[in-house]
């Protein structure tokens, strides 16, 4: 009796990641084996990256948050501790956005927790 190697499936993956490899220059996009390292190392990149962005906009915000704050007569560090004890909660990503977009009321918020 024959092996069965269940061509349908292998073929259907091959494809499939092929279609990921879209883009890739030379042998990248159309040679298997080449393609299919690339690819997993893209999805790794990927991967890691989605985890870096979040890291990436915290910062953002405190950079935004901290220039702010001074333009108001106080710190990050400062400002953050205030709220805490003042127990106003509201996260950095929303304080980073009325420090951009409304400093009136970034400046009442600061006068509040201050």
């Amino acid at each position: 009796m024959p092996r069965a190697k269940n061509k349908v499936a292998s073929h259907r993956k091959r494809r499939n990641f092929l279609k990921l490899a879209k883009g890739y220059w030379g042998k990248r996009k159309n040679v298997w084996t080449i393609a299919k390292n690339h690819i997993e190392k893209g999805l790794l990149h990927a991967y890691v990256g989605r985890k870096l962005k979040k890291r990436e906009f915290r910062s953002l915000w405190i950079v935004r948050i901290n220039a702010a704050a001074r333009e108001n007569g106080t710190t990050y560090s400062r400002l953050i501790h205030a709220l805490k004890d003042k127990n106003i909660a509201i996260n950095r990503k929303i304080l980073a956005e009325l420090a951009m977009n409304r400093p009136t009321v970034f400046a009442a918020i600061v006068k509040n927790a201050m």
